[in-house]
């Protein structure tokens, strides 16, 4: 089954996140399919903090992919910031 979650990465204290399609099998951090967007929870003001390839969410959806609860929430609002 493929899943769509976040792939954590930078370093202590510090964290980067990555949105990513990936076999639920595999370490949360580890091998993934695709990378569809990102998530930088303590980027500075007046610099990107989410984006998200909403298509390809879309795509992985219609092949059966489940969406993990934070990632579902970060979509939703990432279409509600780009509907604006």
């Amino acid at each position: 089954m493929v899943v769509i979650r976040l792939a954590r990465g930078g370093t202590k204290k510090r964290p980067f996140f990555n949105i990513v399609a990936a076999d639920a099998r595999f370490a949360a951090g580890g091998r993934f399919i695709e990378r569809v967007g990102f998530y930088d929870p303590k980027a500075p003001e007046g610099r990107e903090s989410l984006r998200v390839a909403l298509d390809r969410v879309e795509y992985w959806k219609g092949q059966g992919a489940q969406v993990s609860p934070t990632v579902a929430r970060l979509v939703k609002q990432f279409a509600k910031r780009s509907a604006q």
